[in-house]
């Protein structure tokens, strides 16, 4: 391989279809940008499902290569912020949506979408993370804003043993908060509880389908990643004053319920946009990842794949069958 080249998964489309393939490519095939990172670690999110599979509402051209995360290292940098052999990372904005993303050797972005990687983490642990894991801590900073702390009442966790569920248990119970996880996978019990959930409930316990427009109070918090009726059952039954996230839509993009929870309760809900979190905030966050509310990335959370043996993880995330996280290494040992 010349230095120019680099290996990337590129999504084409082919008549009404999509296929996917490892390739290699020239460096100089990238966009323009500040800096140019050699990306040694990414990983799986739906999002990137989505846009490997040619989902118009992420990816408007193809052939792209997804991967809304990556960290690596400074190759090139044309900012005085960064300087070759810098670790960072790179997540959301623009990555892997429509700009060359992180299933590719080589990136190249402005600086102004960099992270310097924060004293405690690795490259690999930041990706354990990665949008997932941020995401999860953005929901944690807005309940601590909100003055929902650990002592407070049980936080409840929907979706819990996805990316952004399953972080979102673990960092919540790395801070002291009693943590309900909830799934529609009963035999991941023991996978949820080992992440410091202290109690786990199927989905179904959450998913009112009567009509009663609120329901016995029982959450101080909630973390919702899946949306529809389950994100309106969780408001119907939040405490007085209490903080109810929401950053997923896999069970409905709708929501379904009066008004009562907000004017009766003064529930708040609030959204979870962690592709444009400003950069102040991004940096702050990812200090507290890489410090007090850094968890153990043990092997029952954490797949690896590389990008030859990524492909069955789209569907399978797709699906709603993924547990944990998966880590995509793109160094070539």
């Amino acid at each position: 391989m010349s230095d120019s080249d680099y290996k990337c998964l590129l999504v084409s489309q082919v008549n009404d279809g999509y296929i996917r393939r490892v390739v290699r490519r020239s460096v100089d095939t990238l966009p323009e940008g500040d800096v140019l990172i050699r990306v040694h670690y990414s990983s799986l999110n739906y999002k990137d499902a989505l846009s490997a599979t040619g989902h118009p509402g992420v990816t408007r051209r193809y052939p792209h290569t997804p991967g809304i995360d990556a960290a690596g290292v400074v190759e090139e940098s044309s900012h005085g912020r960064f300087t070759p052999g810098d670790e960072v990372i790179v997540t959301s904005y623009d990555l892997g949506a429509n700009t060359p993303g992180g299933y590719g050797q080589y990136i190249r972005v402005p600086a102004g979408w960099v992270v310097p990687l924060p004293h405690g983490l690795t490259l690999r642990e930041s990706m354990v993370y990665g949008t997932a894991g941020f995401t999860a801590a953005m929901s944690l900073h807005r309940l601590e804003r909100h003055g929902v702390a650990p002592g407070s009442g049980e936080i409840l966790v929907t979706g819990a043993t996805g990316g952004v569920g399953s972080l979102a248990v673990a960092v919540l119970s790395r801070v002291g908060h009693t943590v309900v996880a909830a799934t529609g996978k009963p035999d991941r019990e023991r996978f949820l509880l080992g992440l410091g959930a202290n109690a786990v409930v199927h989905r179904n316990a959450v998913d009112d389908e009567g009509r009663r427009p609120l329901l016995a109070e029982r959450w101080a918090g909630v973390v919702d990643t899946v949306g529809g009726n389950i994100l309106a059952t969780a408001l119907k039954s939040t405490r007085s004053r209490g903080l109810v996230t929401c950053c997923g839509l896999v069970a409905s993009a709708d929501l379904n319920l009066s008004v009562y929870p907000f004017i009766l309760r003064g529930v708040s809900l609030q959204g979870i946009d962690s592709a444009e979190c400003p950069m102040p905030e991004r940096k702050y966050l990812w200090e507290k990842i890489a410090g007090p509310w850094k968890i153990d990335a043990t092997d029952d959370l954490v797949t690896e794949r590389t990008l030859e043996t990524l492909e069955p993880e789209f569907q399978r995330i797709l699906q709603g069958k993924q547990t944990g996280r998966v880590v995509v290494e793109l160094i070539e040992k």
